[in-house]
């Protein structure tokens, strides 16, 4: 019975995969050592050809030299050489060294190794000769000619042009080429794989620390591991710690989520049973007054869950001068009858790190109820907080709290003076959104207008 496999992970759609990193480095790698070795192998492998050729050259010059001082002109038989050459492959048939001189009317000299043949006939031009030709029995030779003037015994004119040429077997010289160009081939061969698998071998050490990762993401995403917990490279290490912040942001987001589940579960269960009781006594204003209680409250829960929701949005900003004058404005036209006086005051640069609508809600809270004590002047202030955080006080000139009543004041559902409208909510509402953000709201007598001073702190920059 063969085993069943299980399917393999989708990949998400914005994710496209293209090849392999590993194999497209090293083939990139290999193309560009097999350029740079094959341009830097044919520059040596030529620099060392014409050295070898130069060498050649040299050597058939010097033979060259001998024949021309040797050579003479007899008046009857043309040139000849008046005493020997020390070569003696000169002398031996074709032995793939051999001289020839020709002068005027067809006067020819030759080498005994040249035997019944004959070099190709010299230029006219008075240009020196260096070329390569097919010899005797069709092998490479290398050609060396040149036009002299010797000195005649006898006759008229005196001086005659004679043109002196040597060949030379170009076998020893294309051998040792050939052996060059084989060692140099391989060993550009063997130090181009050398390279390509040491670049090879460095791209998979280096990215090791990638497929660590990845297995210990696998392992978080199991469940088996909570952390990525990784030494990595200073070049990997932000990703890696970008990686743990989603971790345990989206830890906190189900954390939280789970806490609202909780607490809205906790915090319904007494109105549904007063609800029901009620129902079942047929109470109709007792159980209108529970049905709004636990409407009151799923508001609340929801505001929270979706403020736990948006806490760790990457992007959400809000500018707190903007919601602030906006509410100011509403405000004013609200409580017209009292002749408010709301100021706002700060930069407009300030930017906090939280939902807009949830900014909003915040600050119309602390505005709201700073109006409803207020005689007749409410200030908001925006300014800088502890180092990335921004401070936003609302205060007021109305009576404030008592000493010890500002724990009270943010407690769910506590009203200090049941004659004044509302639920209670308020302040503990922006207490937990503030808390959501990383942020705090503190309560406290103001010094400037001398009512209550709420201080609210949400992370943020200026």
């Amino acid at each position: 019975m063969s085993a069943i496999r299980e399917p393999a992970a989708p990949v998400p759609p914005a994710i496209r995969v293209r090849g392999s990193l590993t194999r497209r480095l090293a083939l990139l790698a290999a193309l560009w050592v097999a350029a740079g070795l094959g341009v830097t192998g044919w520059f040596v492998v030529r620099l060392a050809e014409e050295q070898i050729e130069a060498a050649a050259d040299a050597r058939m010059t010097s033979l060259l030299d001998a024949v021309v001082a040797a050579a003479a002109l007899d008046p009857v038989r043309g040139p000849i050489l008046a005493r020997a050459v020390s070569e003696p492959e000169f002398d031996r048939p074709l032995s793939g060294h051999y001289w020839q001189m020709s002068a005027a009317g067809g006067l020819v000299a030759t080498s005994r190794s040249l035997w019944d043949q004959r070099l190709p006939a010299p230029r006219p031009d008075a240009e020196p000769r260096n070329e390569d030709i097919l010899g005797p029995r069709d092998e490479p030779l290398r050609l060396l000619e040149r036009h002299v003037q010797l000195e005649a015994r006898f006759g008229t004119p005196r001086f005659q042009t004679v043109t002196v040429q040597v060949a030379v077997t170009r076998v020893p010289t294309d051998v040792e080429i050939g052996r060059l160009q084989k060692g140099l081939v391989l060993a550009f061969l063997g130090l181009g794989t050398g390279l390509v698998a040491v670049v090879a071998l460095l791209v998979v050490w280096s990215l090791a620390p990638l497929r660590r990762a990845r297995e210990e993401l696998v392992e978080v995403r199991a469940g088996t591991r909570e952390h990525v917990d990784l030494t990595v490279p200073s070049e990997i290490a932000p990703l890696v710690q970008e990686i743990e912040a989603l971790i345990e942001q989206n830890r906190a987001t189900v954390e939280r989520a789970r806490t609202h589940v909780g607490n809205l579960a906790h915090a319904l269960k007494t109105p549904i049973a007063v609800l029901r009781n009620a129902l079942d006594r047929e109470e109709l204003p007792a159980a209108r007054a529970q049905a709004a209680t636990l409407e009151r409250l799923v508001q609340h829960h929801l505001r929270r869950a979706r403020a736990g929701a948006l806490a760790g949005a990457a992007g959400a900003e809000a500018s707190p001068m903007a919601a602030a004058q906006s509410l100011a404005t509403a405000l004013r036209r609200l409580f017209s009858a009292r002749g408010i006086a709301i100021t706002v005051l700060g930069r407009d640069s300030a930017r906090s790190r939280a939902d807009p609508q949830d900014l909003t809600e915040m600050l119309g809270n602390l505005m709201e109820n700073a109006c409803k004590w207020a005689k007749s002047r409410i200030e908001a202030r925006v300014m800088p907080g502890d180092p990335g955080m921004i401070r936003i006080e609302v205060e007021d000139d109305g009576p404030g709290l008592a000493e010890g009543q500002d724990a009270a004041a943010l407690a769910r559902g506590v009203r200090l003076d049941e004659a004044a409208p509302g639920s209670g909510l308020g302040l503990a509402i922006v207490a937990d959104l503030a808390g959501l953000y990383g942020g705090t709201l503190s309560l406290n007598r103001g010094e400037r207008l001398g009512g209550l001073r709420a201080v609210l702190e949400l992370p943020g920059r200026f």
